[in-house]
């Protein structure tokens, strides 16, 4: 992000975008990224990913190594099974301090970027992905309940109404 678009966001009062798949760079190494959520100030919508990213899980498994071990610690997830990870990047969303956090359904689901909703700069075979009946579980409603419960998201008047 460049200066001027930090005083673009700061003059015009809208929300930033963070992104949490561009918080880990190899040459980041005094953890000072703008997208590292420890980085954030609270005008901000934070999303694991959007239509144009990689699924947080695809992301996570065509990382190196070294960058899969960053991440891993820095979301406290080094005993977490590979193929779980998609979970804690998840809630490490969630556990910002951003005033909106978006998750993609695709990474709630730990789908690989065969799920992708669009590639950019390429046609005929973007915005085609759907979710299919019987793909989401009471688990994962619990889980994301559990989840937006336990980070303070949870829209109470809502439920209550």
């Amino acid at each position: 992000m460049t200066d001027s678009v930090r005083w673009l966001v700061h003059d015009s009062g809208f929300p930033n975008m963070k992104v949490i798949q561009f918080a880990f760079e190899k040459d980041d190494v005094g953890m000072a990224n703008d997208y590292l959520p420890h980085n954030y100030g609270h005008n901000c919508v934070v999303y694991t990913g959007t239509h144009d990213n990689e699924t947080i899980a695809g992301w996570f498994d065509g990382l190196d190594d070294e960058m899969k071990q960053r991440v891993r610690e820095y979301a406290s997830a080094q005993d977490t099974p590979a193929d779980k990870v998609y979970i804690k990047l998840c809630e490490l969303a969630m556990r910002s301090c951003a005033d909106t956090c978006i998750i993609p359904i695709q990474d709630h689901l730990g789908l690989g970027n065969d799920c992708r909703m669009n590639m950019p700069s390429t046609v005929g075979e973007n915005w085609r992905w759907r979710l299919l009946p019987g793909k989401t579980t009471d688990e994962l409603a619990e889980r994301i309940r559990h989840m937006t419960w336990l980070f303070g998201r949870t829209n109470w008047d809502a439920k209550n109404e």
